[in-house]
């Protein structure tokens, strides 16, 4: 090994795609035993730099240097060897094997009886309670994994990387889907890796705990390297002005909506599943954008798919302009002029494969026929044109595939599908989870527009901040029922938390 002070080095990196340009000459040094922070807008470049890290992508030019050697990384198995593990945003175990399958998914050690080899369980299930004890996670081994907590999920990521002794782990998103007890659970464990020496790179757009957790912070602005910074000399102020290239005073736009009459009347609203939402009352004005808060559990998610028509009622009524409505079918809700963003973009919001033009325009395609039943193609790239220039878009053509964008265009592209439908009820699910700083404001604005305009808005979040600035009301809930309503100008967190964890 080399005299250096960085355990990683990727040195001038570029990597090029048809029709953009995804990273220009990006340096990147990590010092062992620190934790990193990427940082940067959505289509900044920082997913595509780790994926050329991780063997993923080839890099154009630049060079990879690990513990002071070259390393020649080709594909994820080769990352590996060099000691580089990685942990998506999006966790894709095998449900149905249990903690410590998944654990050695791959690579299960084998054991020789003649000319036949079978796996050695007794050393696998050694080695297994080895790495989570010394990790500290209570976890049995021969659990089911889809048994399991998105965190729980989480963790068994950390200790595969932990079982290859990885010498830096990358970690996307780590805390978008957990509740703050579980984002306090994930420092421990970062922390005692740390102590270690092993070095992480940690992508987040969540500047509270990156200024918390970080040693140190790297920027990065369509494509380009900004510069790296110790994490004690920056200010959340200071990382959004070189995120964005410009001030951002405030982190929520002026709201000038008025809320009207009532529009959507819920009362007395159970669901078919004993464990869900029950007896849920409450109102939407028109105009208004009224937030949802409550901890993970609390049903807030099964509440608005149900009044979208894709979970069932058993009893309880829903009223919209003062007429009752029987909500069976997410194709009832867009006749009753209802549209829902879902919480999981790439599981439930996207279609992969296709165009940015047919994502935006497959919840209209009445819209897009001619007399004789045909879709205009014409009229699809108009109205996706249009939206890519609303929402500003980052993408090379209406015609890139929706999976190659950064997930904060993907939300725009979804947000523009729904809007072509005129919905008077746009329900929201965790919008902006994922999502940067500046794209995070782009959304807001544009709610709010759609709030002054007279639309109704119900938007569920789990960032305090987000819910007290954009909602005129806040409904929270717990463990399935509407523990109470507060105004979105005076409440304060601890008014929320309160409610969110208030049983029935």
């Amino acid at each position: 090994m080399a005299n250096t002070p960085f355990i990683l080095e990727m040195n001038h990196i570029s990597k090029s795609f048809p029709g953009v340009k995804a990273l220009d000459n990006v340096t990147l040094k990590l010092r062992p035993g620190t934790v990193h922070a990427l940082m940067g807008e959505n289509g900044a470049g920082k997913s595509t730099l780790m994926k050329c890290l991780f063997g993923i992508y080839t890099p154009d030019e630049g060079e990879i240097i690990i513990e002071g050697q070259k390393a020649n990384i080709t594909n994820s198995k080769d990352a590996i060897n060099y000691g580089v593990s990685m942990i998506h945003q999006e966790l894709h175990p095998v449900p149905h094997r249990n903690v410590m399958e998944n654990l050695w998914l791959g690579r299960f050690p084998l054991k020789k009886f003649g000319p036949i080899r079978f796996i050695d369980e007794k050393k696998m299930l050694a080695e297994t309670k080895a790495v989570l004890a010394e990790l500290e996670m209570n976890m049995d081994p021969h659990t089911k994994v889809g048994d399991l907590s998105v965190s729980n999920v989480q963790s068994i990521e950390i200790a595969k990387a932990v079982s290859h002794r990885a010498k830096v782990i990358v970690m996307d998103e780590p805390t978008s889907s957990l509740t703050g007890n579980e984002v306090e659970q994930l420092f421990k464990i970062i922390n005692k890796l740390r102590a270690r020496g092993v070095a992480i790179i940690y992508i987040s757009h969540k500047m509270e705990e990156i200024l918390r957790i970080s040693d140190d912070i790297t920027i990065m602005r369509d494509g380009k390297l900004i510069g790296t910074w110790p994490s004690s000399e920056m200010t959340m102020d200071l990382i959004i002005s070189r995120m964005v290239g410009r001030e951002l005073k405030e982190r929520f736009p002026e709201r000038l909506n008025v809320p009207g009459d009532t529009l959507l009347k819920v009362e007395n609203l159970t669901s078919t599943q004993g464990h869900s939402f029950k007896d849920v009352s409450f109102e939407l004005k028109k105009g208004e954008i009224l937030g949802v808060g409550g901890l993970v559990g609390s049903q807030r998610t099964e509440l608005i798919e149900a009044l979208f028509g894709l979970r069932g009622v058993a009893s309880g009524k829903i009223t919209i302009n003062g007429k009752e409505v029987k909500i069976k079918s997410p194709v009832e809700a867009k006749k009753h002029k209802i549209a829902l963003l879902t919480e999981e973009r790439r599981v439930t919001g996207i279609f992969p494969v296709l165009s940015i033009k047919e994502n935006t325009a497959i919840a209209s395609l009445p819209r897009y026929r001619n007399s004789v039943g045909l879709l205009s193609d014409g009229k699809m790239r108009q109205d996706a044109e249009d939206n890519v220039k609303r929402f500003r878009t980052k993408t090379p053509t209406i015609d890139t595939p929706i999976k190659n964008l950064s997930g904060g265009n993907q939300q725009k592209v979804l947000l523009a599908r729904w809007i072509l439908t005129d919905p008077d009820i746009l329900m929201l699910d965790e919008p902006t989870r994922g999502i940067d700083v500046g794209a995070k404001y782009e959304i807001y604005t544009f709610m709010t527009e759609l709030a002054k305009q007279g639309k109704s808005i119900i938007m569920i979040s789990s960032e305090m901040p987000e819910l007290m600035g954009m909602s005129d009301r806040i409904m929270v809930m717990c463990e399935g029922r509407m523990t109470g309503i507060v105004d979105g100008k005076t409440a304060t967190e601890e008014d929320i938390m309160r409610l969110a964890a208030q049983r029935g």
